[in-house]
């Protein structure tokens, strides 16, 4: 389960460093399927840094449970979980809220 783990960390990371690049845009789920009249409408750039972060934050978590699992910290190992899903919660709730992506005219 440790090696499985890893590998989500490591995904999620490289995952970070590309968003961060401003590149990937496309791998967004909601982004990629809009319409090129809605993406033009977009600030992609922001919208990668923010997925960047999101995915940073996502490794994080993950990272916890992986430390939890390698001691056998039970605690550790819930507890990265659980900030997994707060981050998700937390992510979902900022991106659809407030406009925040749109272009500033």
């Amino acid at each position: 389960m440790a090696i499985t783990y890893l590998m989500i960390v490591i995904f999620m990371a490289v995952l970070g460093i590309v968003f961060l690049c401003g590149k990937g845009a496309m791998l967004i789920a909601g982004y990629n399927t809009s319409s090129p009249e809605e993406r033009a409408e977009m600030d992609e750039k922001q919208l990668c840094r923010f997925m960047g972060k999101f995915c940073f934050a996502m490794a994080g978590g993950w990272l916890i449970a992986t430390v939890g699992v390698w001691l056998k910290q039970d605690s550790l190992h819930i507890a990265g979980i659980a900030l997994s899903v707060v981050v998700i919660i937390v992510g979902l709730i900022y991106a659809n809220t407030g406009n925040r992506f749109k272009k500033k005219s």
